[in-house]
């Protein structure tokens, strides 16, 4: 992103006009308003106003990362590659192959976020570079690269949502749940649909941690610190 984009706001940007520079949804925006981490106040007409200089100093902050690039900054078509992997990292990915020795991961810890929507995984992946800069992860679109990428990776944490194309995420996490090379890795699972809604995928969710996608900000950081500390 080119410095020139952000000084070319106005001193005080709109949701929209900073989503654009991002390169982030207006929702995103506004929820990273909600964390505090953008500088905002309401006119009295109630429309959302954000410093120029918060913007700034998010950017800043987010370059001092091991991510070095906010992954947010990349369009959304091209966020995945063709073997499902995310295109934003510079900082260094698992090795494929042998993922583990010993039991025990040789490497920094790995994330797989299986999700076909572009939009949470533009939020993911600003809630990883902000809290778990040290993890890597990675991204793949339908349950068939999903099932692909957790063989060859064998991460430690699996992000999944319910409904994917493909294979759809139940019956994928069902698969996963009954394979016992995968019983080192963690499941968090996603969704969109209400309690309610879920009676046809409880064979798959008994037992798991369920993240309604309206509290993705509030729970998924606190479960994730929780599957990724070391056991014992």
């Amino acid at each position: 992103m080119e410095a020139s984009q952000v000084t070319s706001l106005p001193a005080d940007c709109s949701t929209r006009d900073v989503a654009r520079v991002l390169g982030l949804a207006v929702r995103s925006v506004q929820l990273m308003v909600d964390r505090g981490e953008l500088e905002a106040w309401k006119t009295p007409g109630g429309h959302r106003r954000i410093a120029r200089a918060s913007v700034e100093r998010w950017l800043n902050q987010r370059h001092g990362h091991a991510v070095a690039a906010p992954a947010e900054a990349v369009a959304p078509e091209a966020a995945v590659l063709a073997d499902g992997v995310s295109a934003d990292a510079t900082a260094p990915r698992t090795v494929q192959g042998g993922a583990r020795k010993g039991g025990a991961r040789a490497h920094r810890p790995c994330v797989l976020l299986i999700e076909d929507s572009a939009h949470f995984q533009t939020l993911v992946k600003l809630l990883m570079a902000h809290d778990f800069p040290q993890v890597d992860l990675h991204v793949a679109d339908d349950g068939i690269v999903g099932l692909a990428m957790t063989g060859r990776l064998q991460p430690d944490v699996l992000i999944v949502d319910i409904l994917l194309p493909g294979i759809d995420g139940a019956t994928l996490i069902a698969r996963l749940r009954s394979h016992p090379q995968f019983q080192a890795s963690r499941l968090i699972v996603v969704t969109s649909l209400e309690e309610e809604q879920r009676g046809p995928y409880a064979f798959a969710l008994t037992g798991l941690p369920v993240v309604h996608k309206p509290r993705l900000v509030q729970e998924l950081p606190a479960l994730l610190r929780q599957c990724l500390a070391p056991a014992g």
